[in-house]
């Protein structure tokens, strides 16, 4: 029996003959490097990508600000908690920008919430480590903001505009933070030995769950692939990691720190640095809910989400009520 492919090439026609006018606008839309709205006709497999990266990265942004706000109270002095207190806040800020241009896509913040704090969704798993020294404010500055900047700047060239045009505001935000990471780690090992050793356990910590974070190589990797073809990403996981190490490298010795990576060398004849094997088995036990801190990370949220209830439910009340007003007014008559 022919089957109605096998009787589209007896006819002689192609896969783009096959193709809808919406679809062939999407793909050309692609090809042309011109951005996707929340208008515009797309595959819903392409809806649902962006959706999962958006949120995922959203929710990061979320649970990523317990770390750091772990040190708020016990900062050094009032300059470096003020610079803390701005930098946490600034996370919570890219969650909402992140959570506002996925719900651009057809998904609502309460059902991207009820995800994260039921452990059904997924967010980066380097902030389920814990933080025990002040050291860890610039590790996590210096490594996990660099590293971010690395990833996320190809994203501000994202396919789908809100996602695109959200990244801009927060990479410009990210370098600030990396700087500040930078800035903490310099002025410990400038310090007494204790402080410059300080410095080091918390590089030693940080450093390979940072190079985890661009996601397992390119041949265990299953959504890069179409992640590329749509433009969402620009690079694959391992060059973003190459990029990485390439600007690690020079700060480190600025610093005065060891990358803990022995393995750690320039291959003269690629140009390409060869690292250590990464414990990617530690990696997707931290992914699956078995970190240090995945449980109180998430205990966290979710415990600071019910309590947050009443604002939520006064807030919504207000604009109520604001809105029923603004009806009530005769055209004309300030209320």
């Amino acid at each position: 029996m022919t089957s109605p492919a096998d009787l589209s090439l007896i006819r002689g026609e192609s896969a783009d003959d096959r193709l809808s006018d919406e679809e062939r606008l999407f793909d050309d839309l692609i090809a042309n490097e011109q951005r996707i709205e929340p208008r515009d006709w797309m595959p819903e497999a392409y809806r649902k990508t962006l959706i999962r990266q958006i949120s995922q990265h959203a929710h990061s942004e979320i649970i990523g600000m317990q770390p750091e706000g772990n040190w708020i109270t016990r900062a050094p002095s009032l300059k470096r908690k003020a610079i803390l207190m701005a930098k946490v806040q600034d996370e919570a800020g890219h969650g909402l920008y992140l959570y506002s241009a996925a719900q651009t896509l057809g998904i609502t913040r309460d059902e991207m919430m009820d995800q994260l704090i039921s452990g059904r969704a997924k967010y980066s798993s380097i902030f389920n480590y814990p933080t025990p020294t002040w050291a860890d404010m610039g590790a996590i500055g210096w490594l996990v903001d660099g590293a971010a900047i690395v990833n996320q700047v190809p994203l501000c060239r994202a396919s789908y505009g809100p996602y695109g045009r959200a990244m801009v505001r927060v990479c410009k935000e990210e370098s600030f933070h990396q700087r500040q990471g930078f800035e903490i780690l310099l002025s410990l090992m400038q310090g007494t030995d204790e402080q410059k050793q300080m410095a080091q356990d918390a590089v030693n910590r940080w450093y390979w769950p940072s190079l985890a974070m661009f996601g397992p190589p390119d041949d265990q990797s299953p959504n890069s692939a179409q992640s590329m073809k749509w433009k969402i990403k620009r690079f694959t996981n391992d060059e973003l990691r190459q990029r990485f190490v390439g600007m690690l490298v020079p700060q480190a010795e600025i610093l005065g720190v060891t990358l803990p990576d022995p393995d750690l060398r320039l291959d003269e004849e690629t140009g390409q640095y060869v690292i250590g094997e990464i414990d990617w088995d530690e990696f997707f036990e931290v992914l699956r809910g078995n970190g240090p801190c995945n449980a109180e990370r998430l205990e966290r949220r979710r415990t600071a989400h019910e309590e947050g209830a009443w604002v939520r439910e006064a807030a919504a009340e207000y604009a109520r009520k604001q809105a029923l007003r603004r009806a009530q007014t005769p055209v004309g008559v300030v209320a």
